[in-house]
C-alpha cells in the first residue's frame, strides 16, 4: 500500500440510484495551467475568468507568483499582471507542484531561457515520475540541471539568456514536452522546431496564437510539426476557461452504466485532441448527444447522456494521446460491456501519477474484473462487477474517481482509501456524484 498522508479521506461506495440532472463539472485543468504562465509571460494585465479551483493549478499559479507575476482574485475571476519574456524573477524559496504534473513540466520551460535558477518539488506521486524527457531538450537549449536519477525530483533548473534554437524529433507523443519547448522557445533566437511523433493536444498552440504568437505548421514525414521563430512577445489578453472533457468523463461513464440515468453535462470542451473517449464510448454503443454546439476560442458543447447497453471494442493505438488520462474510467465502462474490450498502445499510462496500467489490472482482478495485460495493452472482458475492495490510489486523483464509479456498479461495496486526491482536478467530486444518485458513506 502506499502510504497515505495526514487527513485522508476515505469514502465507501456501495451503489447508486439513476443519475437524473444537469451537471457543471470544473474548468478545464490543461487551458487553466497555461492561462496563468501566458499571463505571467505577458506584459500588461490578462484576466483569466472560470479557471480551475483546484490542488494542481493552485500549485501553478503559485510558482508563477513565485516567479513575479502579481496575481489577485477578482471575485470569480483572476487578475494577472505580467512580466515579459526574459523578465521572471528569482525565487526566493523551492517550487512546490504538489500533484501538478502539466505544471511543473510547463515551468521549466518558462525557466529554461530565463536566467534564473529555480528547484522543484513535489508530492510523492510527482517525485516519482520521469522528468528527463523534458529536460533533455530543455539542456539542449542551453538550461541546465541537477535532478535524482532519471531525472526525477526534487531538481534545480538553471536557465540562460542566451538559449540556442533547436530542431526537437519526439521520440514520444507528448503535448508536456512539446508545450515545454514551444514555451521555452519564446525568448530564444531563432527558429525552433518540434515534430511529433503523433498528434496530441493542441492548448498550447492555439493560446500562444490567441495571444499574438505567430506559429508555422508542417509535417516531416507525416508526423506533424510546429515551429516559433523567437524571440516573441505574448501580449495580455483575457482568457475564459470552458468545462474539463476529462473530469466530464467520470459522470458520463456512470450514466452510461447506472439503468434509468439521464443527464446533461454543460459547457464540455469538445477540441478534437481531447474528444477520444467521446468517439470509444459512441463505438461502444453509448448513448451520448452532443447538443449546442458553438466555438468560444475552442469547441464547446452540452452533453445528453443516457443509460445504454455497451458492446466491447478494440480501441487502436493511434487514438491514445486523445484519451490518456480517460483509459482507467474507460476501463470500467469496459468492465460492464458484453465481449472483450482491447485497448492497445498504453505504455504512457505506466508514467502517469501512478502505474495506471497495472494498478487499474490489480484492482480489476481484486474487484472479479476478468482483466489482463499484455505487453502494453489492457484487455477487459465484461460481466457482473463483485466489487468489495479498498482502493489503493498511490495518490492518483483518476485512479480515485474511476474506482469511486466502478463501486457506483458493483455487487459489493468499494472503499477508496483517500478521496481526497480527486480535489486536485475535480474539488467537489464526491459531493456532485451523491446528489446525482451514488450511494456514498464515509
Amino acid at each position: 500500500m502506499t502510504a497515505q498522508p495526514s487527513g485522508a479521506m476515505p469514502v465507501r461506495i456501495h451503489g447508486s440510484n439513476p443519475l437524473i440532472g444537469d451537471v457543471d463539472v470544473p474548468s478545464d485543468k490543461s487551458m487553466s495551467h497555461r492561462s496563468f504562465m501566458l499571463a505571467t509571460l505577458a506584459l500588461g494585465q490578462s484576466r483569466i475568468c472560470q479557471a480551475l479551483d483546484a490542488e494542481d493549478v493552485a500549485a501553478t499559479r503559485n510558482a508563477m507568483v513565485a516567479l513575479g507575476a502579481d496575481i489577485q482574485p477578482d471575485g470569480d475571476d483572476w487578475l494577472v499582471t505580467g512580466l515579459g519574456i526574459g523578465n521572471l524573477q528569482q525565487p526566493d524559496h523551492v517550487l512546490d507542484f504538489g500533484n501538478a504534473g502539466t505544471g511543473s513540466r510547463l515551468t521549466m520551460g518558462l525557466i529554461a531561457s530565463s536566467p534564473i535558477t529555480a528547484i522543484f518539488a513535489g508530492d510523492a506521486s510527482l517525485q516519482s515520475r520521469p522528468m528527463g524527457r523534458v529536460l533533455g531538450p530543455l539542456s539542449r537549449m542551453g538550461a541546465t540541471h541537477m535532478a535524482r536519477q532519471n531525472g526525477r525530483m526534487p531538481l534545480a533548473l538553471q536557465g540562460t539568456h542566451e538559449g540556442l534554437a533547436l530542431t526537437h524529433d519526439l521520440d514520444v507523443a507528448s503535448a508536456q514536452v512539446k508545450s515545454a519547448i514551444l514555451l521555452a522557445a519564446l525568448n530564444v533566437m531563432g527558429r525552433t522546431t518540434v515534430i511529433e511523433k503523433a498528434p496530441t493536444r493542441d492548448h498550447t498552440e492555439k493560446m500562444l496564437e490567441g495571444a499574438g504568437v505567430v506559429l508555422e505548421y508542417g509535417t516531416h514525414e507525416d508526423r506533424p510539426m510546429v515551429s516559433l521563430l523567437g524571440p516573441q512577445q505574448p501580449k495580455a489578453r483575457d482568457w475564459t476557461i470552458p468545462a474539463d472533457p476529462s473530469s466530464a468523463a467520470f459522470p458520463m461513464v456512470a450514466a452510461l452504466l447506472v439503468p434509468g440515468s439521464d443527464i446533461i453535462i454543460h459547457n464540455v470542451m469538445m477540441n478534437p485532441h481531447r474528444t477520444g473517449l467521446i468517439t470509444t464510448l459512441l463505438e461502444m454503443g453509448a448513448n451520448i448527444t452532443i447538443e449546442s454546439e458553438r466555438l468560444e476560442g475552442e469547441r464547446i458543447a452540452n452533453l445528453r447522456v443516457r443509460h445504454s447497453e455497451l458492446h466491447a471494442i478494440e480501441v487502436p493505438a493511434s487514438r491514445a494521446p486523445s484519451m490518456i488520462d480517460e483509459y482507467p474510467i474507460l476501463a470500467v465502462a469496459a468492465a460492464h460491456a458484453q465481449g472483450e474490450t482491447v485497448m492497445r498502445g498504453l505504455e504512457e499510462l505506466r508514467v502517469k501519477e501512478s502505474d495506471r496500467l497495472q494498478i487499474v489490472h490489480d484492482h480489476f482482478v481484486q474487484a472479479g474484473v476478468h482483466a489482463r495485460i499484455e505487453g502494453d495493452d489492457l484487455c477487459v472482458t465484461g460481466g457482473d462487477v463483485v466489487g468489495g475492495l479498498t482502493v489503493d490510489t498511490h495518490l492518483d486523483h483518476r485512479m480515485a474517481m474511476s474506482f469511486f464509479v466502478l463501486g457506483m456498479t458493483a455487487q459489493q461495496a468499494v472503499t477508496i482509501d483517500d478521496m481526497r486526491t480527486a480535489e486536485t482536478s475535480f474539488p467537489g467530486f464526491a459531493k456532485l456524484m451523491g446528489r446525482l444518485g451514488a450511494q456514498v458513506s464515509t
